[in-house]
């Protein structure tokens, strides 16, 4: 199979009416015609924390989400995308629970990195540690093994409890290679055309190095995976957030990727009213992308954009991002801090928001996306121009809830009745339909207040011009039998 150049939907399994059933439902009600190049459904799997992405196992789905039939029903319709967290699994697994009651002689300990298969003697270096990209202030977490009282030390890349919830994988072990071969085939089996690689660049631990993503044995890696995927007709969609050059290696290596760098490029367009940096890009980047504005994590900032923007510029646009009420992550490691001090990983709101809910704003955001070369993908907020959760951050004490509302049957209803969010569909629908979106791609001279992008294909054009002082986004196409038609969007 081969990704279709349509519009896709990011969603958690329940946030949508409640379950996989109602998404389904909501899906085939609402949205037959908006996403026909497929859902992202984030982890369904049974899960012990980080809303999904902590997975117990991948052969069943979480009770309270649904079944396998129901994410086969979706499929029927929509081109399914699944998450398979490729570094690590929950600590709550059979295989985990295993190893810790019985240590070495589990028959999954090989599934593990026991730190012995880091440091010869099992002992971490501080010295090898502070050359690593840390997600937590040791990189791995100790256990007592219930059988002999053991203490074993674990490779942990993530998690903010201690011991972490996420344990990692060793992907050199078989027993690891033939449990992938058999989540490929289990998707293959559930209609799953789509699976996306979380975390994959830190599945490599070497010392000396920051282990992430680390050359050439990552490529060793993908390349086995992607056999993997293509022996069961499945595409693959590596998801690396990392210093932008990183990602175009991917790119050059035949990869999609993700363009972690248009959500601010575009923010930064809208907010200081001026083009020059996003045309400037829009001019260079790689085409083989999937773009996004908003996700369930943030708008990216380091490592993804180091050496792309100027931090103190950048401090400006995220405190303006601030008093629209966002909230941050910001960079665990010394080394890779800016030299300023600069700290900021991801801006967490929902775009609307970030736009000040200001509709033109938006729409003129999402048109940019569209007309971006790539798989556009809209995150459920997005799609319903959702506002920030104070509340939900507030109960939970966890600052990406500010972007994770979980939308009952009458909220989307009530939600497809604003103005915006018909605009936002139309918009979908254009991208999806016009035929020149398959043709070539030019950024068109603009004045500094302006964006103008064109799609050309034979005797059909398409034209996005905006304008930022007023966010007034107007396309200009060509119909069927040669009539000039604008639209103001």
């Amino acid at each position: 199979m081969s990704v279709k150049n349509k519009v896709q939907l990011i969603t958690y399994p329940d946030s949508l009416g409640g379950n996989l059933k109602t998404l389904d439902q909501v899906l085939r009600t609402h949205f037959l015609d908006i996403f026909p190049g497929g859902v992202h459904i984030l982890p369904p799997f049974p899960s012990s924390g980080d809303r999904g992405f902590a997975p117990l196992t991948y052969f069943e789905i979480a009770k309270e989400h649904g079944t396998w039939e129901d994410i086969k029903s979706i499929g029927e319709n929509f081109d399914v995308l699944l998450d398979l967290m490729v570094n690590h699994i929950s600590r709550q697994s059979s295989y985990f629970q295993d190893f810790l009651k019985k240590g070495r002689k589990s028959e999954y300990a090989d599934f593990f990195l026991t730190l012995d298969k880091i440091w010869e003697d099992g002992e971490p270096v501080q010295e090898d540690i502070d050359k690593m990209f840390l997600r937590r202030q040791v990189p791995y977490s100790t256990f007592t093994i219930e059988k002999t009282g053991e203490m074993e030390k674990v490779w942990t890349t993530f998690g903010k409890t201690d011991p972490s919830e996420q344990i990692d994988l060793d992907i050199h072990s078989e027993k690891v290679k033939q449990l992938f071969t058999d989540i490929f085939k289990n998707f293959q089996e559930n209609n799953v055309k789509i699976v996306r690689l979380d975390a994959v660049g830190y599945v490599i631990k070497k010392l000396g190095t920051s282990c992430f993503f680390v050359e050439p044995e990552i490529y060793q890696f993908l390349d086995w995976m992607m056999e993997l995927a293509k022996s069961v007709n499945i595409e693959l969609l590596p998801e690396v957030h990392a210093h932008y050059t990183t990602q175009y290696k991917l790119a050059e290596y035949g990869s999609w990727i993700y363009d972690f760098i248009l959500p601010y490029r575009v923010l930064e367009a809208l907010i200081n009213k001026s083009s020059n940096n996003l045309l400037q890009y829009l001019n260079n980047r790689p085409h083989k992308q999937f773009t996004m504005l908003d996700c369930h994590d943030g708008v990216p900032v380091k490592p993804d954009l180091d050496d792309l923007i100027d931090s103190k510029e950048a401090r400006k646009l995220v405190d303006v991002c601030l008093e629209r009420g966002a909230n941050l992550s910001l960079i665990l490691s010394d080394e890779h801090k800016d030299p300023d001090g600069f700290d900021v990983h991801q801006i967490r709101a929902t775009y609307y928001s970030l736009l000040n809910n200001n509709d033109d704003a938006y729409i003129a955001a999402r048109a940019i996306q569209f007309f971006t070369p790539g798989i556009p993908q809209v995150y459920y907020v997005g799609l319903l121009a959702g506002e920030n959760d104070e509340a939900r951050v507030k109960e939970t004490g966890e600052g990406r809830e500010i972007n994770r509302h979980n939308y009952t049957i009458e909220e989307i209803e009530q939600s497809l009745q604003k103005e915006v969010v018909q605009r936002l569909l139309w918009l979908i629908r254009f991208r999806n339909e016009y035929e020149a979106f398959e043709g070539e791609f030019a950024v068109l001279d603009s004045e500094d207040h302006e964006v103008k992008l064109q799609w050309k294909k034979d005797n059909r054009y398409c034209k996005l011009l905006i304008d930022l002082h007023s966010n007034k986004t107007v396309i200009e196409y060509v119909e069927q039998n040669g009539e000039v038609k604008e639209y103001i969007a």
